[in-house]
């Protein structure tokens, strides 16, 4: 790496609105040594996101929170969480074997909102907010050539910065479509749990904001955690089970057309 793009990296840090100690953690976070952050005991953490179906309303303020407090590019196409929109048609009476196939849209990610749709009778819509699922064995990691990025010890995937080479591997292998490539860095991104809050007792931004708590963050390794209740009271399930890549994103109701 060039003297001129560690620079630049320095200075991209800066435009994250972070606190002194938060700062102090995010160091060690780009090191890929996430362990080693100030105050924060690696081994009592595993981190998951329960995330409540019936309960988000679109408003894209998590999109919106994330994209602030990570600096990340406005487009859309650049975004560590999204939102998308699900409208399942009825069943045709004249055709009731015919596949049915959802509309999904995502305008500008979701951060906007959605504008109102026509309604069809007899169909039922739905939001669903997605990003990076964590996963515990993360097809991202398994074709890194570098090693850059990794799983720490707390479950959080994350990307050294330092190391990535910009070959995009990750970007496809991974099958939930959460990673994009940063053209100010020249490397892969995606969510980081905002691993610079959680490490200081924080929750991530896009839960923070939410108005409906949509989006609970917790930590499995925490008996007392609220998330246990959720994922126990509630019939959850993850995007795409059939890959078996221990996604620890948890979702209740939902529907089955969800890709």
């Amino acid at each position: 790496m060039s003297l001129d793009r560690r620079e630049f990296l320095a200075k991209g840090t800066m435009f994250l609105l972070l606190t002194g100690a938060a700062s102090r953690a995010w160091a060690f976070i780009e090191q890929g040594r996430p362990q080693d952050a100030p105050d924060y005991d690696i081994a009592l953490h595993w981190w998951a996101m329960y995330i409540d179906i019936e309960k988000c309303i679109g408003c894209g303020r998590c999109v919106d929170a994330c994209k602030v407090e990570n600096d990340v590019l406005p487009e859309a196409y650049y975004s560590r969480t999204w939102v998308e929109r699900y409208i399942i048609p009825p069943i045709d009476p004249a055709d009731p074997m015919a596949e049915i196939l959802p509309i999904v849209d995502s305008p500008n990610a979701g951060r906007d909102g959605f504008p109102a749709v026509p309604a069809i009778a007899g169909a039922k819509s739905f939001f669903v907010p997605k990003l990076c699922n964590h996963c515990a064995d993360s097809p991202c990691t398994q074709v890194c050539p570098v090693g850059a990025t990794f799983r720490g010890p707390d479950g959080v995937v994350l990307i050294d910065k330092t190391w990535c080479v910009g070959c995009r591997y990750c970007i496809q292998a991974c099958p939930y479509g959460c990673r994009y490539f940063d053209p100010r860095t020249n490397t892969a991104d995606k969510c980081t749990l905002c691993y610079h809050r959680i490490t200081k007792g924080l929750t991530t931004a896009c839960c923070e904001v939410c108005p409906t708590q949509a989006r609970v963050l917790g930590n499995l390794r925490n008996p007392d955690d609220p998330i246990h209740q959720l994922l126990k009271e509630h019939n959850v399930q993850v995007l795409k089970p059939n890959l078996a890549t221990g996604a620890k994103v948890s979702y209740n109701g939902l529907d089955g057309a969800v890709r």
